[in-house]
């Protein structure tokens, strides 16, 4: 009995230990905020933070909003919209308090577009965990255009991502609206991670390899992307059951995508640390990019992904990696670069693993200064590998932003143009006169002093310079005009290229290398040393003084402060040399007015000219909406909307564009300026320029793109020269199918016609004020779009990257450039070809 009795409590200890230990394992906590019952996502129980059986306090409850179920993330968009249909909202600072165990957490919080819409002002807000901030001035909306500049999403969610280390046992989440707006949150997932932790230690990149390790134990990180390199398809959260990450496809962030091809190995594929809950699942080490051989000439093309980022902070890249091929050591050995500078070299996926199949990953850490908004990773060959092969090896890769000083958000909205930072103390009227004024005085007494000191020692150093120009053969003509223009010196972007290295891409500018012709100059494809290909627009001699200086200013200061898909990017400028040069993103299709007429090119389809107008449409929604006053184009036209080698549309030529009214004025008192045929006939009468100016300009550009003629046509019978009116005059007669491009055969349903002429119309309205805003427009394009069935196909040029410009060299190099672009259609990136479309100023 005793020897019973003893087992017996032996037994019931073990089950205590047992139930302790199970107490002791962190668990996820899931809240489906606003909701006061449970929902199930995924196999996964969210709890209502109204329901009775949370576990976890709100330090002031707010209010709850609902609304009709969302699409989620995409490719998730059933069941994660369920997560979508209620909100928390707080107009008042409020916390959640949550009892957790110490260790490392994922905290991702969601939010979905549709509840940014509650009140008459935007929701702008902070949020901070345990005191480190996670978002400063935060929009949803901002935050969806500018995820939006780089990838094409359709998601209306936010998901943020962030991974902290926990020390005590509370974790408190904090959501503060910013003065007369307010705060909302539809979910939030806090899930622990075991085990090895990102925090332990990681190498800096310095240039020359690798320094370290260092700890980053005690910082915050937020997740940037996760991409999963050469995969078919979103490897989605339900795949990742461990932390239920989402990874995403590469496709929008890669460079070329000609420049690598993805190989697939789904057999026998294991973790090289096991125990590493960390580690990818292993579908994603099922695929990778390798070096495409035929569009790598000498294997000198670096296989490259870009990625926007905020500027000054730390970024920890890590990057995945599973040899799939080669069953060897010294088969593949490749450089690594972050941010140009050398990460790794001789880097030998099979040796480091231990064998083929092995999946690991390797972390770098690299500082982004506070001009910088973009991060490069890029694979290139190892010309020291002799004779093994010098291929590179990409499966996955991870990018993650690492708190500064407690703080992980980026200091503005990235939408709107509200500051960020600390909200200063409010003065006095008087007080605010009197430091005006005071300052005002200082300011004018040191300016004078410094225009004094500068003169003085520019005289003293005249001759000295030009002496010493000489002796270098070197003789500077750039223009004073230009030295003088830089009061938007402070406000570029981008980089700043040598006459050089501009005369090296465009073979000395070689005549048979222009793709178009404008008012302020000319056009040339070329080819930068690193294999950029790039469309550099060079003003003439003329331009060099007045309006050419300023349209050459506005386009660098306009192009630095946006950022979007729909917008070309500027890749940098040259000023040297009595130059003015702009050096853009080559647009492989050229211009939309290429292909409606004028050239031989393969007619668009009814669905490919829906999607081109609705991307031209984005990127005016974004111009006249994204910044505090908003930008007006003032120059909108077939030739200015650009395509990519995906048909994708991006608006161009920002010479002329003017900031919007400010909030006290309905408009801009302006001379006028725009092109024949485009211009708004109430913006001429009166010259007071409103958004609604772009929208009548873009709706010719609908007609345009409907009838595919010329906007102006002198050769017509005299009611047909001004497409505008003549298309009208079709369209209140309902005979509009009479002047339709017949290219088009008949291939479009009549309901995308009828949606598409009547928002044309109503863009064309004699007043401002009877015109639809962009978003309007830019609503019934998407309606024609869903009721129009077709696809399109399009194709992408491949490139060339030989840097060497030799005199004998130059009739190679140009064949080598005209070689890229006849795999791709042409097209011009400024032409105002036709005589009747011309730009014209009103003084």
């Amino acid at each position: 009995m005793k020897s019973s009795a003893n087992f017996l409590s032996i037994l019931v200890l073990l089950v205590f230990l047992a139930a302790g230990n199970a107490r002791a394992q962190p668990q996820p906590i899931l809240i489906n905020c606003g909701s006061d019952s449970t929902t199930s996502v995924d196999a996964r129980t969210w709890i209502g933070d109204s329901s009775p059986s949370n576990n976890f306090t709100l330090s002031f409850p707010g209010a709850i909003a609902s609304a009709a179920p969302a699409p989620g993330v995409d490719g998730e968009q059933d069941p994660y919209g369920d997560l979508y249909k209620t909100a928390r909202v707080f107009n008042a600072s409020s916390s959640y308090r949550l009892a957790v165990a110490p260790g490392s957490y994922f905290l991702r919080l969601h939010f979905s577009q549709q509840f940014a819409n509650l009140g008459a002002q935007e929701p702008i807000f902070n949020v901070a965990a345990n005191g480190l901030r996670l978002l400063s001035k935060f929009s949803v909306h901002g935050e969806i255009s500018w995820r939006d500049s780089q990838i094409n999403s359709t998601s209306s969610v936010i998901v943020k991502e962030y991974l902290l280390n926990v020390t005590s046992g509370k974790l408190g989440i904090e959501f503060t609206p910013d003065e007369g707006s307010f705060a909302f949150i539809n979910a939030m997932e806090v899930l622990p991670v075991s085990g090895t932790s990102i925090f332990d230690s990681v190498n800096k990149v310095d240039g020359h390899g690798l320094k370290g390790p260092f700890s980053l134990d005690g910082s915050g990180i937020e997740t940037m992307y996760r991409l999963c390199v050469g995969c078919i398809d979103v490897l989605a959260r339900k795949e990742d059951p461990g932390l239920w990450r989402r990874w995403d496809k590469d496709e929008h962030f890669i460079f070329s995508l000609n420049a690598a091809s993805s190989i697939f190995n789904s057999s026998n594929i294991s973790y090289v640390s096991a125990d590493d809950p960390t580690v990818a699942p292993l579908r994603l080490y099922q695929s990778a990019r390798v070096p495409t051989e035929s569009s790598v000439l000498g294997k000198k093309f670096n296989v490259s992904w870009s990625f926007n980022i905020d500027p000054g902070f730390d970024y920890l890249v890590r990057l995945h990696f599973c040899e799939l091929q080669y069953d060897k050591a010294e088969q593949r050995k490749f450089k690594i670069y972050i941010n140009n500078k050398t990460a790794a070299e001789g880097y030998d996926v099979f040796a480091r693993a231990g064998g083929k199949n092995k999946a690991f990953y390797e972390d770098f850490l690299d500082a982004a200064s506070p001009q910088m908004d973009t991060l490069w990773v890029q694979l290139g060959s190892e010309s020291s590998a002799g004779s093994a092969a010098a291929d590179a090896l990409l499966n996955g890769m991870e990018i993650f932003k690492v708190s500064r000083e407690g703080n992980l958000a980026h200091p503005t909205v990235r939408i709107g143009g509200i500051s960020g930072g600390a909200r200063k103390p409010k003065r006095s009227p008087k007080w605010v006169l009197i430091g005006a004024a005071s300052g005002l005085i200082i300011f004018i007494a040191i300016a004078g002093a410094l225009y004094f000191c500068f003169n003085l020692q520019r005289k003293k150093n005249s001759s000295a310079n030009k002496a010493k120009d000489n002796l270098h053969g070197v003789t500077h003509t750039r223009s004073p005009t230009l030295r003088t223009a830089g009061a938007f010196g402070s406000k570029r972007m981008g980089r700043r290229f040598t006459i050089a290295e501009i005369r090296t891409a465009t073979v000395n500018f070689d005549e048979s290398l222009v793709i178009g012709v404008g008012g302020f100059g000319k056009v040339y494809r070329g080819i930068m040393e690193d294999g950029t290909r790039v469309a550099i627009k060079r003003g003439y001699t003329d331009s060099h003084q007045g309006q050419g200086v300023k349209e050459f200013e506005t386009e660098i200061e306009m192009l630095s402060r946006l950022r979007h898909r729909h917008l070309v990017p500027l890749i940098g400028y040259c000023d040297e040399q009595n130059e003015m040069v702009l050096v853009y993103e080559h647009m492989a299709n050229g211009t939309l007015r290429s292909h409606l007429y004028g050239s031989d090119l393969p007619a668009l389809t009814w669905k490919q000219r829906l999607e081109i107008c609705i991307g031209a449409a984005r990127g005016l929604h974004y111009l006249h909406t994204g910044l505090d006053r908003g930008i007006i184009h003032r120059d909108v036209k077939t030739t200015n909307i650009l395509l990519d080698d995906n048909l994708v549309a991006k608006m161009a030529d920002f010479g002329i564009s003017k900031d919007g009214p400010a909030l006290d004025h309905t408009h801009v008192s302006t001379a006028v300026k725009g092109s024949f045929g485009y211009l708004d006939p109430e913006y001429y009468r009166r010259q007071q320029l409103t958004p609604s100016s772009d929208v009548y300009s873009f709706g010719v550009v609908l007609f345009e793109v409907l009838c595919a003629r010329p906007v102006i046509n002198p050769t017509l019978p005299r009611d047909q020269i001004n497409l505008a009116d003549w298309a009208l005059n079709r369209q209140r007669h309902r005979l509009l199918e009479t002047i339709i491009d017949l290219r088009l055969d008949g291939n479009y349903t009549l309901e995308s016609i009828k949606i598409f002429s009547e928002i044309a119309e109503k863009c064309l309205a004699d007043e401002g004020v009877n015109r639809p805003s962009m978003g309007e427009v830019l609503w019934h394009l998407e309606s024609a779009l869903q009721l129009e069935q077709g696809h399109p196909q399009s194709t992408n040029g491949d490139g060339c990257s030989d840097p060497q410009l030799k005199p004998s060299d130059v009739p190679t190099r140009v064949a080598c450039i005209k070689e890229v672009e006849q795999s791709t259609r042409p097209g011009s990136h400024d032409s105002d070809g036709q005589v009747v479309d011309v730009k014209i100023e009103v003084p």
